[in-house]
């Protein structure tokens, strides 16, 4: 099967044709680095993980170039600067380094490349510049606008209807502003905010020029995949394509535009109200890395997906399951299962993939060799299987503590138990001290040990 992608420009699933087979490229929007970034921001971080592998694995390493941007100019980065009192700098140095280790330890390789906003004020500037000539943006009291009216199919991305994108959109009213969809391109600074020198004056670019500025410096008027979560499609990336196509004359931006669905937490909205805000590093101190990507990716990327402490839990024990086998066939020639490809050549299929792995790691159980071989291939492919057999085997949660005194009372309580052939008792105690981390060894001089395992 030839790579299949759905493409939320056509809605519909299309034979993926890339521009240039020679220089495949790709765009995700990344990071505004502000704050922690939450559980949902690492869907996209897993999704496009696995695309890019996928595409090296297809097109070959050499000829596929990925770019995940860092916003580190934005009104938020301002405000919790502010708020915090430091430098802006210091406070995007500082979360930028975090939002790379927790992307690292979720098992996602390094895009080619990852440009930060501030250095890419030039081309903003010549962007805006063009979109004027064109007769598609006007500045204004210092502003600079792009003109929605100016672009006949402005929309084409989300069809949305004009009042739900006004809606979407939140419009701000202004008297500068010629219509009421009209977005900002550039807007002043004040002393205490970051600028750069413009031919509208000192001031900071708008958000999504910041995207448009950067996808053309490294990937070019065109490309062939524009990536990110159901949450970008409007305005972020419809005003992506608005900026883009009328400042270079072209038709499309980007010919695949590829959008994950939401994530909730235990059937609700994630939100720090509800007391359900989980951040990627609060879930990397709770989980293993690999337990959460492969939790994301056993339900397709463009469905929504429930995340529960259940399904984390199951996911913990199918790895423990096939980290062993896997680690056994680590040495084997790679060879990747045909049919394990052409799930994910199915517009990332993963779910169906993962049961590709399944049936793998049963034949791989039953001495299968090549079996075995394709199973610890293909979950490399998935970005599984990354760490030594000991490192996983020992893995601990960060709060993760025994009460030793606990552990031996029920040790004494399963050994009288078993000295009174109850053995139901006896099996009752094992699986709880199992549950909280204790593995016990009935040793042959009738005494019983105890390890430390998730």
């Amino acid at each position: 099967m030839a790579l299949q992608l759905y493409n939320t420009l056509t809605r519909q699933k299309d034979a993926f044709v890339p521009l240039d087979p020679a220089k495949l490229r790709m765009y995700v929007c990344g990071p505004t680095v502000y704050d922690f970034a939450h559980i949902g921001n690492a869907r996209p971080l897993i999704v496009f993980d696995v695309l890019f592998r996928l595409l090296r694995h297809l097109y070959g390493a050499e000829h596929v170039v990925y770019v995940r941007n860092i916003t580190d100019v934005d009104d938020k980065i301002n405000a919790r600067a502010a708020e915090r009192g430091i430098s802006i700098r210091e406070l995007t140095e500082e979360t930028n380094t975090i939002f790379q280790e927790d992307a690292a330890a979720l098992g996602c390789l390094p895009p080619t490349v990852q440009p930060r906003a501030t250095e890419h004020i030039a081309p903003m500037i010549a962007i805006i510049e063009k979109l004027i000539a064109n007769g598609n943006a006007y500045a204004a009291d210092g502003h600079v606008l792009f003109s929605v009216p100016s672009m006949p199919n402005y929309g084409k991305l989300s069809r949305r209807p004009l009042d739900e994108m006004m809606a979407g959109a939140r419009v701000d009213v202004a008297p500068y502003k010629r219509g009421d969809l009209d977005f900002v391109l550039w807007k002043p600074s004040s002393d205490k905010e970051p600028g750069w020198e413009s031919p509208w004056g000192r001031g900071r670019p708008g958000w999504h020029i910041e995207c448009s500025a950067m996808s053309f410096t490294y990937l070019g008027e065109t490309f062939d995949i524009h990536g990110g979560g159901i949450d970008l499609v409007f305005p972020h990336h419809e005003n992506e394509i608005a900026q883009s196509c009328c400042a270079f004359n072209r038709d499309v931006m980007a010919n695949v535009w590829m959008h994950n669905g939401f994530l909730q937490v235990e059937g609700e909205k994630m939100s720090k109200s509800l007391g359900n805000f989980i951040t990627i590093r609060q879930a990397l101190a709770d989980w293993p890395g690999e337990v959460l990507r492969l939790n994301m990716l056993k339900t397709h990327y463009r469905q929504p997906i429930d995340w529960t402490v259940a399904s984390l839990r199951e996911t913990q024990r199918e790895l423990d399951r096939w980290y062993p086998v896997a680690k056994q066939f680590a040495e084997s020639d790679a060879i990747l299962a045909p049919e394990f490809i052409a799930t994910l050549e199915d517009d990332l299929n993963t779910p169906d993939a993962i049961t590709v792995l399944r049936r793998l790691f049963k034949e791989a159980s039953d001495d299968v060799a090549y079996a075995g071989a394709r199973f610890a291939s293909s979950g490399h492919l998935l970005g599984l299987f990354q760490k030594e057999l000991p490192e996983w085997q020992h893995w601990k949660p960060a709060d993760f503590k025994i009460d030793e005194i606990m552990v031996a009372h029920k040790i004494k309580e399963r050994l009288d138990a078993r000295k009174a052939k109850d053995w139901a008792a006896s099996d009752r105690i094992r699986d709880e001290l199992a549950e909280i981390g204790v593995a016990l060894k009935d040793n042959k001089d009738g005494t019983t040990s105890w390890e430390v395992k998730r």
